[in-house]
C-alpha cells in the first residue's frame, strides 16, 4: 500500500508535498556601519587612503597585462625606504639574524662584535630566545642602551626608567595622547598640531575624541614655526576646549623643515607659560641635509635653558628605527622618553603598557643596534659608517635635486628640503580644474593627484590630507626613490603639471 502510494506520488498523482518553510528574516548584524564606534568612522589617514588603493589596483592591472600609459606604478606616497630600494645596514641585520637564529654564532664570516652584541641581547631575553615576551616597557638592557644614547646625544643625564619601547614611534605617540585626553564639552582636551601635519595626529585625535587645534607653519619662510601663530591658535581654541598638549614634528613631516635652537627655545617658553605638555616627534633626527641646519633635541634645549623650565616643563620625545639611515619600517620599533612626568602618571603609563604585553622583540633588537652602533676599533665600524654615510649622502643629493627640478617648473613652488625625507610643493591649479574637482566632489589637489596617477603611474598624496591654508594646494612625495628613478619622476610630474594646466586653462 505504502509502496503504491509512493509510486503514485512519483508518477505525479499522489498528494502534494508540504510547502517548504519560509526563510526566517535575516537578522541585522550586531556590528554595522550604523552601530560601530562613530569616532572610528571619522578617522582618515591620507598616506594610505583612496589614492593608494587605486595605485594598488593599477599595479594589479599591469600584472594582468591591462594596457596603461605607463609601465610601472611609482609609489612615492610613503616613507618606506627599503620598499624604494634602500639597502639595509649590515650590522643591524647581522645582529637581528644572530638573535633569531643563534646557530649563526658559529658562522666565521660574521664579525665578532655583532656576535658579542647578539649574545648580550639573547642573555637579556627570557629563555635566551627572541621569541619570548619581554617586560612590557621593553627589554631592560635595550632601555639602558637607549638612555646612554640620549646622554651621548644631549650631554644630559637620561634614566632607563623614563624610557619605554614601542611598536614604532606611532604607537608611543598614541599611548601618550591616551594619557592626556579627558573631559567633555568645553573641558575636552585640545591638542595643538602643526598644519601641514602627519595624519597620524589628526587620526589619533579623532579616534580619542579630543579636539584638534591647528597652528599653521609659515610656508613663505620655509615652513617656520612662529610663536605668534601658536598664541593665536591657543586663544581661539580656549573658547571651546581646554588645550593641554602641543605637538611638534622636527624635522618636519610633510614639510621637511629643521627648527633652529632659538625656535625650540621659544616653543619651550611658550609651553611653560601656557602650561602645555610638549610632545616632540624627532624620528627624522638623522635626516638633516641643508647647509646651516642642525638637529637640536627638545630635551637638550630644555636642560640648557635650566630652571624653572627644566624643572617643570613636561616633555615626551619620540624616535624610531623606521627613518634616519636605518629605514627598518617593517620591524616596527621605536622609543619614547618622558621628562618631568608626574610619578603617579608614569606608574599608570606603565600599567597601560602592560595591557599590550610587549613591543616586538626583534624590533627591540634592531633598536639596540641603532642606539649602540659599532665604535672606532670594532670590526664592524668602518663598514657601518660607510653604509650610513652613503645613505645620508644620497638623501641629501636627492633633497637638492627635488627642490631644483620642481622650482624650474612654472606653477610649482618647492621650499628647500632641509631634513626628513619628503617634499611638500605648492601647485597652482587653473580655475576650470577647481570647478571640475568641485563637480566631482573632490578636493582640487586630490583631483590633480588622481589624474597624475592615472596618466603617469606616479602616486603622491594630496596636501589636503595633511592640512594646508585655505586656497593653497600641495602634494607630498617622498625623496626615497633611487636617484635615476627620482629624476624621471620629478621631470614627468613637472611635465604633467604643465599639461594639466594647459588642459584646464
Amino acid at each position: 500500500m505504502a509502496a503504491a502510494a509512493a509510486a503514485a506520488a512519483a508518477a505525479g498523482g499522489g498528494p502534494a508535498a508540504a510547502p517548504a518553510p519560509a526563510p526566517a528574516p535575516r537578522r541585522a548584524p550586531v556590528l554595522s556601519a550604523a552601530s560601530m564606534n562613530p569616532a572610528l568612522r571619522r578617522v582618515e589617514y591620507a598616506v594610505r587612503g583612496p589614492i593608494v588603493s587605486r595605485a594598488l589596483q593599477l599595479e594589479r592591472d599591469l600584472r594582468q597585462g591591462v594596457p596603461k600609459p605607463f609601465t610601472e606604478v611609482i609609489k612615492a606616497n610613503i616613507g618606506d625606504a627599503h620598499a624604494m630600494g634602500q639597502k639595509p645596514i649590515t650590522f643591524l641585520r647581522q645582529v637581528s639574524a644572530l638573535c633569531l637564529h643563534p646557530e649563526l654564532l658559529s658562522e666565521p664570516s660574521i664579525p665578532e662584535d655583532a656576535k658579542e652584541r647578539a649574545r648580550r641581547l639573547l642573555a637579556a631575553c627570557a629563555g635566551h630566545s627572541a621569541g619570548a615576551y619581554s617586560v612590557s616597557p621593553g627589554i631592560e638592557l635595550v632601555r639602558q642602551d637607549v638612555a646612554r644614547f640620549i646622554e651621548r646625544r644631549d650631554g644630559v643625564p637620561a634614566k632607563p626608567e623614563d624610557v619605554f619601547l614601542s611598536t614604532g614611534a606611532s604607537d608611543a605617540i598614541v599611548t601618550i595622547l591616551k594619557l592626556l585626553v579627558s573631559g567633555e564639552g568645553a573641558s575636552r582636551t585640545g591638542v595643538m598640531i602643526p598644519i601641514p601635519q602627519y595624519p597620524l595626529y589628526s587620526a589619533a585625535i579623532t579616534e580619542l575624541s579630543a579636539v584638534q587645534i591647528n597652528y599653521y607653519l609659515d610656508e613663505e619662510h620655509c615652513w617656520a614655526l612662529d610663536v605668534g601663530e601658536l598664541r593665536r591658535a591657543l586663544a581661539q581654541a580656549r573658547q571651546h576646549c581646554t588645550p593641554r598638549v602641543l605637538c611638534i614634528i622636527n624635522p618636519g613631516n610633510p614639510t621637511g623643515q629643521v627648527q633652529s635652537w632659538q625656535c625650540i627655545e621659544d616653543v619651550i617658553k611658550f609651553a611653560f607659560e601656557e602650561q602645555l605638555f610638549l610632545m616632540a616627534d624627532e624620528v627624522y633626527q638623522d635626516n638633516i641635509y641643508a647647509e646651516g641646519s642642525t638637529f637640536h633635541s627638545f630635551k637638550k634645549v630644555l636642560f640648557e635653558l635650566g630652571p624653572p623650565y627644566s624643572d617643570v616643563v613636561e616633555l615626551a620625545s619620540f624616535h624610531s628605527i623606521s627613518k634616519g639611515f636605518m629605514g627598518e619600517c617593517g620591524f616596527r620599533s621605536g622609543y619614547a622618553e618622558v621628562v618631568n612626568m608626574d610619578p603617579e602618571v608614569r606608574q599608570q603609563l606603565f600599567k597601560v603598557l602592560s595591557v599590550r604585553l610587549c613591543p616586538p622583540v626583534p624590533g627591540q633588537i634592531v633598536l639596540d643596534a641603532m642606539v649602540a652602533p659599532p665604535q672606532p676599533g670594532d670590526p664592524s665600524y668602518e663598514r657601518f659608517m660607510a653604509e650610513k654615510q652613503a645613505v645620508l649622502s644620497a638623501l641629501a643629493h636627492k633633497a637638492r635635486l627635488t627642490q631644483e627640478i620642481f622650482n624650474q617648473a612654472p606653477g610649482i613652488h618647492c621650499n628647500p628640503v632641509q631634513g626628513a625625507m619628503y617634499s611638500f610643493p605648492r601647485i597652482e591649479l587653473p580655475p576650470r580644474a577647481l570647478q571640475e574637482a568641485k563637480a566631482q566632489g573632490q578636493a582640487p589637489d586630490m583631483f590633480f593627484c588622481l589624474k597624475l596617477l592615472e596618466e603617469t603611474g606616479i602616486c603622491v598624496v594630496p596636501g589636503s590630507g595633511f592640512g594646508q591654508r585655505e586656497g593653497t594646494y600641495h602634494f607630498r612625495m617622498t625623496i626615497l626613490p633611487p636617484t635615476e628613478k627620482l629624476q624621471v619622476l620629478l621631470q614627468k610630474l613637472s611635465q604633467f603639471h604643465a599639461k594639466f594646466t594647459k588642459e584646464y586653462s
